[in-house]
């Protein structure tokens, strides 16, 4: 079913695409255009909300920008708050009055995990303020590297990626395309 709903509104792109690990692909994943329709973003969430709805979440936080409606749409399902973080002169942070409590079970929340480096960097904010983080949740998995945390997601999709050099999509000579917010370092 997320599968059809990405289909469906667009957001599984093909072609040959620089991720922001560095890394090249030839499938590209921009939720955003399926989050951008409240009915889609409803049942595909509803799919991550159902396994997680015993986990005794209080709060649910989002790293921006990817993590932000899906954060609101998850928290809205489980009726807690949604807030997010967002990185301010690079470095993750929460602005804007948010706050998390030492004890508060939270779960981090994004649109597509890949390497787990926004979620993790939300989560280092997070434990800092003493939250005890219960997981990782996204619409799209397509990690290959075990990560620290559980991973709840409504869809688990292998993508094969390349390094730049081993690239068989630069050897053809196809254009790239950066679709993601993040900078590449």
């Amino acid at each position: 079913m997320v599968i059809q709903l990405l289909k469906e509104s667009e957001a599984l792109l093909e072609g040959h695409f620089l991720l922001s690990s560095g890394k090249h692909a030839d499938r590209y994943f921009q939720c955003a255009k399926l989050l951008q329709y409240p009915d889609k973003a409803e049942k595909a969430i509803k799919v991550i909300a159902d396994q997680v709805k015993d986990l005794g979440i209080d709060i649910v936080v989002g790293p921006a920008m990817g993590g932000i409606v899906a954060a609101y749409e998850l928290g809205r399902q489980l009726g807690v708050p949604a807030i997010f973080t967002e990185r301010e002169e690079g470095k993750m942070t929460l602005r804007r009055g948010f706050e998390v409590h030492t004890g508060q079970k939270v779960l981090v929340v994004e649109d597509v995990v890949t390497t787990g480096k926004s979620s993790l960097e939300t989560i280092e904010v997070l434990e800092g303020f003493g939250a005890e983080v219960v997981g990782i949740a996204c619409v799209v998995n397509r990690s290959s590297e075990p990560i620290k945390y559980p991973l709840y997601h409504a869809v688990k999709l292998d993508v094969i990626t390349w390094d730049k050099e081993d690239c068989p999509l630069c050897k053809q000579g196809i254009p790239i395309v950066k679709p993601g917010s993040r900078k590449i370092v």
